[in-house]
């Protein structure tokens, strides 16, 4: 016999009132439970040995008794008496990166936070977005609060931008499902290599997947080394690692200061990518309304244009010298 560990969090507890004869855990639980609403989120919770039952029930197998009670499996029969526990993993948080962020929402249920360019989101690293969130939001006060916040979705190092964090187990879970179906509506800033005007879409898949980017030019600029260069506003409708950063390249134009998926020899040092998240858009997951965030791009867009501008208005006043 296995004891329960000790490294989960109550999050709920249901005593089974009454029910009819035969009923089985996993049909009871879904619409009974506050902070999983679906029957896929149910099934997990039990696949991952959240659930658990204080007194077995005649057919349950083998199983694991301890002070919490006894894993709950899919297919035990319910009576009426019985106490069903749902727990939580505790998020064990190892380190603590000293970072200042920019929270530009935050309630007791989720929070979003702009990650500068450089940092890893969440990793086997020390200076992730992740470490830096403690210090950073509060803790929420729902009963399934998450010991330590955690970013919902990620962004590539290198990109600046928006990241969406949830505080507590079902934000976690229904942004998740938000993801997953494509309702979190994500735009981007990126300044990119030559002249691309209009809009449109791009379709061609990223490792044999289907691959969807909605694209838009802002403005044209001329450049000295580039000869054009373009500000855009990308949407990625899929989601798919690197996906802006390869979508545009194979158009045409590579998006300054991509050293990956760029013209090799051709991409600034030392200024990074100018690529950053600037809007996100969701429902927010306990009180359904639509949540939009919006910040601007970093400031080394603007200075960037700026540079241009002055490089070109150099040479073009030597040309009329």
């Amino acid at each position: 016999m296995k004891t329960i560990n000790s490294d989960k969090d109550l999050v709920e507890r249901i005593t089974v009132e009454e029910c009819s004869p035969k009923t089985r855990i996993y049909d009871y639980l879904v619409g009974k439970l506050e902070t999983i609403t679906t029957r896929k989120g149910v099934k997990k919770a039990l696949q991952r040995k959240q659930v658990t039952l204080n007194a077995a029930p005649a057919c349950l197998p083998a199983g694991t008794v301890g002070g919490q009670g006894v894993t709950a499996y899919s297919g035990d029969f319910l009576k009426a008496g019985d106490v069903i526990l749902l727990f939580q993993r505790k998020t064990i948080q190892h380190q603590h990166f000293e970072l200042d962020l920019n929270v530009v929402y935050e309630d007791d249920i989720l929070a979003v936070v702009v990650k500068p360019a450089g940092i890893l989101v969440s990793g086997n690293s020390y200076k992730t977005i992740q470490n830096a969130l403690v210090q950073n939001l509060e803790i929420s006060t729902q009963k399934d609060r998450l010991s330590v916040p955690l970013p919902v979705h990620r962004l590539d190092q290198a990109t600046f931008g928006l990241v969406i964090i949830a505080k507590t187990h079902s934000a976690r879970v229904e942004l998740g499902r938000q993801l997953e179906h494509r309702e979190i509506y994500k735009e981007y800033r990126a300044i990119v290599q030559g002249k691309l005007e209009g809009s449109g879409h791009l379709t061609t898949p990223i490792a044999n997947k289907n691959a969807t980017t909605s694209f838009q030019s802002l403005a044209v600029y001329p450049s000295v080394k580039n000869e054009w260069i373009s500000e855009l506003k990308l949407s990625p409708v899929t989601g798919r690692k690197h996906q802006l950063r390869i979508h545009i390249s194979r158009l045409g134009f590579p998006i300054i200061g991509d050293r990956e998926h760029g013209k090799k020899g051709d991409t600034l040092k030392h200024k990074g990518l100018f690529l950053a998240a600037t809007k996100v858009i969701f429902q927010h997951p306990k009180t359904g309304e639509e949540i939009s965030i919006e910040t601007a791009p970093p400031n080394k867009f603007s200075r960037f244009l700026k540079r241009e501008s002055k490089w070109v208005k150099r040479i073009n006043d030597k040309k009329e010298d």
